[in-house]
């Protein structure tokens, strides 16, 4: 396919994502399969300008004067990728396939400056989220958007029970050179994206991920775990574990030893995590796939217990982009009572003296520091803890981590990552201890 014809296929999917409101990746999926006659590399350009189009949504809107998908795609190849104007011109002209020729209008909008829009206009973030991000980020509300929609890089964990941090990053540059260890974790590898149209590496692909070595998962995710500070023996409850991701690096952490039980609310969310135990070689999980109900014998006797909480989910943004524009404030809302209820379920299985992790992939202080604070005034027998120094004595940072990750503290402890502050996806992580 020619640049033309690529960019109608993607003018074409946003239209299907704007009128029918389908997830990004399913709307590229279907018209992959109805237009088989496009390749990989087409099927790859394609995606990536559908993706920053979403990503930056408002920015290319309020600059082009629309935000239709002609206005988003043009706007991406002119504005975002800095595609020579008259270069554009003759490659639309040549092409059957090309949608209108450009007008003077839309050139003009190319190098149109809006750097005196409101902050959610150059954070590219929904309007009605400008009081959240206010208060998270103050005046830097507009970089911190920003940051989230940029792309995002592949991250790895080296799982420690197969190998070692520098015999797998050899291992997976033998077949991605770009590889390189990750700054803030010392399990962290990873594989820079910086093409505007290139493709993420299947993970599967690597032969370190079929042996087990590695596993796909966000350095910013691979700290929230660290936080925990497991320790050889531990016994730990993963109490929304989902996929097993966080699961198997806790495991990693005990060696083996002691055990990790893994629950989560929605039993259907864990269904991937069998095959990832037996590739990990991970031995002391035990999965409850039933209700709450069976994990009363738990009660009190947990070291560690590792929430991460349902949230709205604005910390991937990167990667998922389309679900900027479809939360809602009564989703958020509903999160929230989620939250809190999670919160108050997982707390009566730490023991005295045991720890309380409280992680989300968010952003927004309403699903973050609010929820902490009003748990610690409903259980004041917990305290919370600096995160920051919890990552330090885990012994599982990188050199120099410390110091970045001071830019992220809270003033009450807690850590809230972000791309702009950390180059990690947005978590936040609270460590609380129960008193004797």
């Amino acid at each position: 396919m020619r640049l033309g014809g690529r960019i109608a296929a993607a003018m074409e999917i946003l239209d299907v994502i704007e009128r029918q409101n389908r997830p990004v990746k399913l709307a590229v999926r279907e018209w992959g399969s109805a237009h088989r006659f496009a390749g990989s590399g087409d099927r790859a350009f394609i995606s990536g300008l559908v993706m920053d189009a979403l990503r930056r949504k408002q920015s290319l809107g309020h600059a082009m004067g629309e935000a239709s998908p002609r206005a988003l795609a043009l706007g991406v190849v002119g504005r975002i990728w800095g595609m020579d104007v008259e270069a554009l011109k003759e490659q639309l002209a040549v092409d059957p396939h090309s949608p209108d020729a450009l007008t003077e209008a839309e050139i003009a909008a190319f190098a149109r400056d809006i750097s005196d829009a409101p902050a959610h206009i150059l954070g590219d973030y929904p309007e009605w989220l400008a009081a959240s991000m206010a208060r998270a980020f103050g005046k830097t509300a507009a970089e911190e958007g920003a940051g989230m929609a940029d792309r995002a890089p592949v991250d790895l964990r080296v799982n420690e029970l197969k190998s070692e941090p520098e015999k797998a990053l050899a291992a997976v540059q033998s077949k991605i050179p770009t590889a390189r260890a990750g700054a803030l974790a010392r399990s962290c590898i990873r594989i820079p994206l910086d093409e505007a149209t290139g493709k993420s590496p299947p993970a599967d692909a690597i032969p370190a991920y079929g042996k087990g070595w590695v596993e796909v998962q966000d350095e910013g995710s691979q700290l929230a775990g660290l936080a925990a500070g497991v320790k050889p023996g531990d016994q730990v409850l993963d109490f929304c574990a989902g996929a097993g991701g966080k699961t198997l690096e806790l495991a990693a952490m005990t060696g083996n030893t002691g055990q990790i039980h893994a629950w989560d609310h929605d039993w259907r969310r864990m269904k991937a995590i069998w095959p990832r135990l037996q590739r990990a070689g991970v031995r002391n999980v035990q999965v409850h796939d039933g209700p709450e109900e069976e994990l009363a014998e738990l009660e009190g006797r947990m070291d560690v217990v590792f929430v991460d909480a349902p949230c709205t989910g604005t910390g991937t943004w990167r990667r998922r982009p389309d679900a900027k524009w479809r939360v809602s404030e009564s989703a958020l809302n509903q999160r929230i009572e989620q939250q809190d209820e999670v919160l108050d379920n997982a707390a009566k299985y730490v023991k005295p003296g045991g720890r309380l992790v409280y992680v989300t992939c968010s952003i927004l202080p309403e699903e973050n520091g609010d929820r902490i604070e009003a748990f610690l005034g409903r259980e004041r027998d917990f305290t919370p803890l600096k995160a920051r120094e919890a990552l330090i004595a885990s012994g599982g940072l990188a050199d120099g981590a410390a110091d970045v990750l001071a830019a992220c503290e809270m003033e009450s402890g807690a850590l809230q990552l972000t791309p702009h502050r950390s180059a990690t996806d947005g978590f936040f992580i609270a460590v609380m201890e129960r008193g004797n």
